[in-house]
């Protein structure tokens, strides 16, 4: 039996137990934020999630961002190309000054690109940078970036928010950025306090005088804190609340279909999910449909196959549905890799978000119907984010977005030769389809990298790096008074918190 979803704990009952975090009233040009966690750490280039890069896009900026209509757009750079040789060189903007007053220029570009490149760094985009071979500065406002290969994709890099470019005399753990509001104070677990900057660059913004994060892990408090008007503005809408908000006459849902998905991640360095025979057994064991009505209550779609976005020239109809739910399939891939009398594991994922609960929930019976029986790890966020990084898990459920709307983007998921993250598998070896990013990456025709990128989801079936399950819809409530708030399109919704920066609360 399929578990039915948890009921909505509105009672006061229920909240007697449970912290509440201090009421800030509301008054314009102040706005009051929920986030879905605390995040674990503010450090500029490394992953904690998209509640932590909420905060870090207001407080940093990079060399570029997605705008409203999901392209690149110039942030500290004005403008960026080819040169003759291969090189990517960008312009950067005159007139710009960190927090603490000193310029930007080329030298906190190349100081960037080498803390984050470093041997011993920690970042999420480590990997990537690495595949530069060296950086330039002709001059203070110019970065000449030569690869060591031909890269289409580079630009695309910096508008990952955990890429922003900090000052180079910066402690690297205690870094100074440049973006739209300056940190005020932190309260551990609690809340956060942000300013607008005196000194950013662009006139007129931001429009917010202040914004104050507090950390609601609780998705039924997060929401009742909205509608009692002690919120003025949260991410994360519970699915189960969508319908409400969109009926209440004093807020406002801002929604994208297909924001994100939920997957199955492994752990590739020990048995059996080594083999891609039993990972691919758990891809054909799962029925999706049951996911999106139980977890999403409807507001998503199945995933049975390599998480590209629909109405892309990259979307294959008929290898998007390479795993699909075939249990009689799954358990003979089980007996081919040596497993008929069944697998005892354990899956991690969280009990912070009722999505990842309820989605590992319904894997785990499903699993179960095909002989891999698995016992469920569900700690908070933080640890769940830990323990991810380290590979302290057999599988491990997860929800996540691409860094974009371009197949590239899923390399931050898919592609197992880059840096551990908790939002990509273990130690897990997929040497085609990671070839198949870098041949990607290398090419500028776009009827080329269509081609490139059928056979990369043609050899993801096969080696199953991940397995997708859900696409799902992504929404910010918020007060009418709130204006001038984009959720960006498709995959990008988690970069939306830079469009904070824009908005107002009147």
């Amino acid at each position: 039996m399929i578990p039915t979803r948890r009921a909505f704990l509105a009672g006061t009952a229920a909240m007697t137990f449970l912290h509440l975090p201090a009421r800030a009233q509301a008054r314009p040009g102040f706005l009051r934020y929920g986030l879905s966690a605390h995040p674990p750490n503010l450090q500029p280039w490394d992953n904690t999630g998209a509640s932590a890069g909420t905060v870090k896009q207001l407080l940093n900026r990079s060399l570029v961002a997605w705008g409203a209509d999901g392209a690149l757009k110039g942030e500290l750079a004005t403008g960026w190309a080819l040169d003759g040789e291969g090189a990517w060189v960008f312009k950067l903007r005159p007139g710009v000054v960190f927090h603490n007053g000193e310029p930007f220029t080329a030298e906190d570009v190349r100081w960037t690109i080498e803390q984050v490149a470093g041997e011993k760094s920690t970042a999420y985009m480590r990997a990537q940078f690495q595949g530069l071979a060296r950086v330039e500065t002709p001059d203070k406002l110019t970065v000449r970036l030569v690869p060591k290969q031909k890269l289409a994709t580079l630009p695309a890099w910096f508008a990952n928010y955990n890429m922003p470019v900090c000052w180079h005399g910066s402690d690297p753990k205690a870094t100074i950025g440049c973006g739209p509001y300056r940190l005020v104070r932190q309260e551990r677990g609690t809340s956060i306090e942000i300013a607008a900057s005196p000194n950013y660059y662009k006139p007129g913004l931001p429009k917010l005088k202040s914004i104050l994060f507090t950390a609601y892990p609780d998705e039924n408090l997060r929401i009742a804190a909205l509608r009692s008007g002690d919120l003025d503005m949260i991410e994360y809408v519970p699915w189960q609340a969508m319908a409400s908000v969109e009926a209440d006459p004093r807020l406002h849902l801002a929604e994208r279909q297909g924001a994100a998905f939920m997957d199955v991640l492994f752990n590739g360095t020990r048995p059996p999910f080594d083999n891609p025979l039993v990972r691919r057994a758990v891809a054909h064991a799962i029925k999706r449909e049951d996911i999106v009505k139980v977890a999403f209550f409807g507001r998503g779609r199945p995933l049975e196959g390599v998480p590209v976005a629909p109405g892309t020239p990259f979307f294959d109809e008929q290898l998007a549905h390479g795993w699909n739910y075939d249990p009689a399939r799954a358990k003979a891939l089980l007996a081919e890799a040596g497993h008929a009398g069944g697998i005892q594991a354990k899956m991690l994922a969280t009990a912070q978000f009722g999505m990842h609960k309820d989605t590992a929930e319904i894997v785990q019976q499903y699993l179960a119907a095909v002989g891999v029986q698995v016992e469920l790890m569900l700690p908070d966020w933080s640890t769940r984010v830990s323990m991810g990084t380290r590979g302290q898990y057999d599988l491990a459920v997860h929800g996540v977005a691409a860094d974009s709307n371009d197949p590239d983007g899923l390399s931050v998921v898919m592609d197992t030769s880059l840096s551990p993250t908790h939002s990509r598998s273990f130690g897990l070896k997929a040497p085609r389809t990671s070839a198949a990013f870098a041949a990607g990456r290398a090419e500028f025709d776009l009827a080329r990298r269509v081609e490139i990128y059928k056979d990369l989801q043609r050899a993801a079936l096969e080696e199953v790096p991940l397995v997708g399950l859900a696409w799902r819809s992504q929404g910010f409530g918020m007060d009418k008074r709130v204006t001038g708030f984009t959720n960006l399109p498709g995959q990008l919704s988690t970069s939306s918190g830079s469009q904070l920066e824009y908005t107002d609360f009147a």
